[in-house]
Order: C-alpha cells, then structure tokens, then sequence
C-alpha cells in the first residue's frame, strides 16, 4: 500500500472553499475501495466507500474555515483518523513549516501532492522545503485564462517567483482533463510534465421534479459567491429579461431564484444586492448563505433548474451534483459539462451573450412539469453517463505509479 502525503488548505468538516474539499474526500474515497467501483453506491460520504485500497493518505490542512471559522469537533495538531485509508491532520499553528516537514520525513510518502497553486503554507512552502519526496501538483483549474485574469498582476508575480526557482521543471504537474494540462503548458512551458486523471464525482440520488407550472420558474445556484461564478451576470440578465406573460390568461410569469454559498468577495456581492434592489416585482431572490454538503440534495429537490454560467470551473462539483439530482443547469461552455441541450440536460451558453442566457432561462420557464420531467431524467442519464469511475481510477494508478 503506498502513502500519499496532501497538503491542503482546507479539509472537511471545512466545506465553504468548495470544490478542492470535495474533490480530495472523493479521491481518498474511491481510491480506498478494495472492491470493483459501483457508480452510485453508498451514501456519498468517505466512510462509506472506504476499503483496504492500493494507497493510504495522509491529509495535513488547516483548522479553520474558508472563512476564517475554527472547526468544531475535531483535534487539532495531531494525526485523526478519517476513514480506513486516511488520517487528517488539522494544524492550529501559524508557522506550520517545520511541523510539515518533520511529519513528511517521518512517514517518507511515495508521493508529495500538493493541493492548488497560490498558498503560502499549504502550496510553495512544502513545495520549496520538503526535501526527498516526489511530488505532485494539482493545478485545480488556477492556471485556466479566465482565472489568471482575476488579480492578473499578482498572480503574474507569484508564477515569475515559480520559473526563477525552477519549481515546474522540477515536479509533476496534475491536470483533471487535457484541457487544464495545455493551460499548465501554456503557463509553464510545452516541456512541463503533466498526469491527467479526472476528478472523482459525488453521486447524488435523483430527486423528484418540484411542482412546475408554465410560466413559473424556480432557479437555484449553489457556489462560492465570486466574479468566477457569474452569479452578477444572472442577476443583470433577469433584470434585464422580457418576461412577457404565460399562456393567453394574462398571468405575469414568475421567477424565484435562490442562491446558497459563502461570500468570497463582499464588494462583488453588494454589486449583487443593490442589483436585487431593483429588479421588478415578478423576479424574487433568496440568499440562503452556507450550506453544508449533507443538505445539497434537499436544497435541489426545491428548485428546478440548476443556473452557474461561470467563467470556468475545473470540473464543478455543484453542476455535476445537479445533473444527478436530475435538475437541468444552465451554464457556460467554459466546463466539462457541455453539449447538455442534444441530452435534454440543460443548455450552455456563452459568457457574456446577454440573449443566449435570456432564451435558455425563457426556454425553463416556458415548461411544464410534464416537459421538466423529461429534462430531469436527460440530466440524470448525461450524469451517469459522462464520468467513467474504472477510467479516473486507473489514470490514479497510473499517476502514482
């Protein structure tokens, strides 16, 4: 059984930094089964799936929240055990360094993977420090363009510091699809190594279809609140939008749009809410703040379609979590989620095409429960279909191997 070493900012109970969290809790969990993997079995959580698998992982992150919150119910600053392949190691000190590499030396891991790009702690210094151990980093969808324009000039800085050291040429690279490995390369340099092995998913079970009338539409969105994620650009379209009335009754049609998810950028959510302010009488929005994991299906099973057009995502736990659910999304063409439309799924549009999100947003209202029936069975069969588990497992294998 070979030890993997991750360093992470962030790690469950912690749930507010979004998609890493859950795409480490997956890994350490499907690659901690001893039998052939079952899509769909068990409850979604680690304990569920953990087996005696081909690694053991050893997880050393903060103590806190995204948010700066201190974690509740869980030891701090010695090693905890999480499931049957893993232990989790929440530090509480500001200077973690020396702790790090005295932990990383005393269990000598076959691999170093470290989680994401522009951490201090929990990125460059194990990256620079820790010596003797190979090591693997996890772009996590940092390098993607429309992510580097966010704080463009810092970031710039911080890459400069990584090719004057010479850190991409000497360590691993980890892509979740060939698209993320060409944006590595692009930053980095065409002879950059990079392994691709997709994300592991969370399969929720389908819900039934909330009770929908034409002309009523029920949105939801559940993400990190920030320019990354859109959730502006919806609010603007709705206000913008000419709703019209439904059927020949004179009824104004109807939206309700419900936002879950913590506050990454307070200047980029007051944008957000003097636009609620204003927006007409037919259009209500709800803004529900965090939400655990455990309560993502009840919150889903509430709405009717899924809307994150955002400017891109790695993979998008969020989206791939409603497309289970059997909840159709509207989001951009900047995910892997695409070509929803041609499987009654859910519809992409372009970033910024004021009309293409108007119609796919009219096009939901416009069903009935009957119509969103249809699309709700589309988005849970494109879900099933589209991530091959044997496929992510062995590229895993591969990558540590």
């Amino acid at each position: 059984m070979k030890k993997i070493f991750i360093t992470i900012p962030w790690f469950l109970p912690a749930y507010k930094a979004g998609g890493p969290i859950q795409s480490v809790a997956n890994m350490v969990s499907e690659l901690g089964r001893r039998d052939p993997i079952a899509i769909g079995s068990g409850d979604g959580s680690p304990e569920s799936a953990a087996g005696n698998g081909p690694f053991y992982f050893k997880i050393f992150c903060g103590n806190k929240d995204l948010d700066g919150s201190v974690l509740n119910n869980v030891e701090f600053d010695k090693w905890i055990r999480y499931a049957d392949n893993t232990e989790v190691w929440y530090t509480s000190k500001n200077n973690l360094s020396a702790v790090l590499q005295q932990e990383i030396k005393k269990d000598s891991p076959a691999y170093l993977f470290i989680m994401g790009i522009y951490s201090w702690p929990f990125n460059f210094k194990p990256l620079l420090f820790s010596k003797g151990v190979k090591k693997i980093i996890s772009a996590r969808g940092m390098l993607h363009p429309e992510a580097l324009a966010q704080k463009n000039f810092k970031k710039k800085i911080y890459l400069s510091l990584w090719k004057i050291l010479g850190l991409h040429q000497k360590n691993i690279f980890h892509a979740t699809d060939e698209k993320e490995k060409e944006y590595i390369q692009q930053v980095f340099g065409s002879k950059t190594s990079v392994m691709v092995a997709a994300n592991f998913p969370r399969v929720l079970e389908q819900q039934p279809v909330a009770k929908k009338n034409a002309g009523v539409l029920k949105l939801v969105s559940i993400a990190l609140v920030s320019p990354m994620k859109n959730i502006l650009w919806v609010l603007e379209v709705l206000g913008s939008g000419e709703w019209g009335v439904a059927g020949g009754e004179g009824e104004e049609r109807s939206i309700e749009y419900n936002i879950y998810g913590p506050v990454k950028d307070k200047n980029y959510w007051e944008q957000c809410e003097e636009l609620i302010k204003n927006l007409p009488g037919n259009i209500r929005v709800n803004y529900h703040g965090d939400i655990s994991p455990a309560k993502i299906p009840e919150a889903l099973a509430q709405n009717h379609v899924f809307i994150l057009p955002s400017k891109s995502e790695n993979f998008g736990h969020a989206i791939y979590e409603a497309l289970t659910v059997g909840r159709p999304v509207i989001t951009s063409n900047n995910t892997p989620w695409n070509n929803l439309k041609k499987f009654r799924a859910g519809i992409n549009v372009s970033t910024g095409n004021i009309a293409e999100l108007q119609n796919a947003i009219a096009y939901f209202v416009a069903m009935d429960q009957l119509q969103l029936k249809e699309w709700s069975n589309g988005a849970r069969e494109y879900a099933m279909q589209a991530v091959d588990l044997d496929k992510t497992r062995q590229q895993y294998l591969e990558m540590f191997h």
